[in-house]
């Protein structure tokens, strides 16, 4: 008879003492044991020191973990689920799963999606089985998961079917792209949005009034001024603003009664310059990439180099920018002026060869010349077009006459008969048809009006066709 395993007791959540073990326990790589968090108060950044430890403490989300809400109590009854928390740096991903850890009687294992690898996943699961022989759940907490290839998200993939694993995976990355489908079908995600003004506020008066883990014994004096740049600058990374701001109170001499000043001088100099949003892996990378198309197609040639600074400032890859440099030219300006395509080639090969900061001069010289150019997008819309006939009618029978015939029997059923070679007829442009039948007179191409595609339009209209003497067509044809 099988050994039947002890069901782990989810009835109840911890008591303070079970919470206190857990604290201790919290964040343990697998085989070694070793915590991972919490860091000694003493070396920790200022935004790890003042990670909250409860839900009431727990700043912003409360769509998430406000009263009410569905893993609110699924946190506060032990009854947790795999799940993936999705949002922008420094919205609280890694600190909602520090707080878990200590609401929950499971064992806390957690590792990085940037140094794990399968061994460190396939260790997990054994400990895990280890533990749940004798009654106790795992959770396996991933930061980065977005940074796992396939294989190793595979490999996590039975435990959490079975239940031996309930994962909880961070990322800044949309998971519909970067986490495998069987993995995420499996998880629910929830939607981290950046902090709020008067959260980010909220979290920096905590912090100067916290004398235990904040700037509480420094006796801050913050100036208003000071505060909403921090907040401003910080663009709702709270982990960006509570740094910054440890590094400014540091930086300031305290006066004579042991108060230190920190005015709007000393915020600027401790950001340097605006904390930019961007994570290049995240979506805001799509944002402004999105906004460079949408200024370069619109033909605002100011709005398209401001985009484009924001990328190439924030640390955009240049090549990743000249890619969709050269997807627009021929999307949005195409045949209007075909030479788009060339300077945007032109350009990627420039960026690849000289580097960055040199790159800039190039790709600004073609978002430029883009956005300046005429604009057309009927390449996109005939194949448009051409694709979804093609979905419509399905495998049409190419004509007779187009067909390739390379052998006699071939010849014998009338392939390549009758096919009229364009450069004998005047114009180069033969009368014949070269759609199947069934679409026989169907336009796909439709022209513009704009810049040299206009030429095109007046040869596509009024062409010079002509049949070879004494030679007729019978071929469906409609005008």
């Amino acid at each position: 008879m099988a050994r039947q395993r002890p069901e782990p007791d989810g009835n109840n959540p911890p008591s303070g003492s079970e919470r206190a073990t857990a604290q201790r326990r919290l964040f343990r790589e697998p085989g070694t044991g070793q915590p991972v968090e919490p860091v000694a108060a003493g070396g920790a950044p200022l935004a790890t020191r003042m990670r909250p430890r409860t839900l009431a403490d727990f700043v912003g989300q409360d769509h998430l973990v406000g009263p009410d809400r569905s893993l609110r109590r699924a946190i506060d009854e032990d009854r947790l689920h795999s799940m993936i928390l999705w949002g922008p740096p420094g919205s609280g991903k890694t600190t909602l799963a520090h707080v878990i850890s200590l609401h929950t009687r499971a064992h806390v294992v957690a590792i990085s999606g940037v140094s794990a690898g399968v061994a460190d996943l396939r260790r997990a699961a054994e400990e895990a089985r280890q533990r749940w022989a004798l009654g106790q759940r795992t959770i396996l907490f991933i930061d980065e998961i977005h940074r796992f290839n396939k294989a190793q998200q595979d490999s996590v993939l039975p435990h959490v079917e079975s239940g031996l694993l309930t994962l909880i995976g961070a990322t800044t990355e949309n998971p519909s792209f970067e986490v495998n489908s069987p993995l995420l079908s499996r998880a629910r995600v929830y939607r981290l949005e950046p902090l709020s003004d008067e959260e980010m506020a909220s979290m920096i008066r905590r912090a100067l009034a916290d004398a235990d883990h904040g700037l509480g014994s420094f006796h801050v004096k913050l100036d208003d001024k000071a505060r909403a740049h921090l907040v401003a600058m910080a663009g709702g990374d709270g982990r960006v603003a509570l740094n910054a701001l440890e590094t400014a109170v540091l930086a300031a001499a305290p006066d004579a009664a042991g108060a230190r000043r920190v005015d709007l001088a000393a915020v600027e100099d401790a950001l340097q310059r605006r904390a930019l949003l961007y994570d290049r892996a995240g979506d805001q990378h799509y944002d402004l990439v999105s906004a460079l198309i949408k200024s370069v197609r619109g033909s605002d040639p100011d709005a398209a180099v401001y985009w484009l600074a924001r990328m190439l400032e924030a640390g955009e890859d240049p090549l990743f920018v000249a890619r969709r440099l050269i997807i627009l030219a021929a999307e949005d300006v195409g045949l209007a002026d075909p030479a788009a395509l060339s300077v945007a080639v032109a350009a990627q090969q420039a960026a690849h060869f000289i580097g960055m900061p040199e790159a800039l001069f190039p790709l600004t010289e073609a978002a430029l010349y883009l956005a300046c150019a005429p604009k057309s997008n009927s390449a996109l819309t005939a194949y448009s077009a051409a694709a979804a006939e093609v979905q419509r009618s399905g495998s049409l029978p190419v004509p007779l006459h187009l067909r390739n015939a390379v052998t006699g029997l071939m010849r014998a059923m009338g392939y390549g008969q009758r096919y009229r070679y364009a450069h004998d007829y005047p114009g180069h442009i033969a009368d014949q048809q070269h759609l199947p039948d069934a679409l026989a007179g169907r336009r796909f191409y439709e022209p513009s009006h704009e810049g040299q595609e206009a030429s095109l339009r007046a040869r596509i209209d009024a062409p010079e066709a002509a049949s070879a003497p004494g030679e007729e067509m019978h071929l469906p044809r409609t005008d």
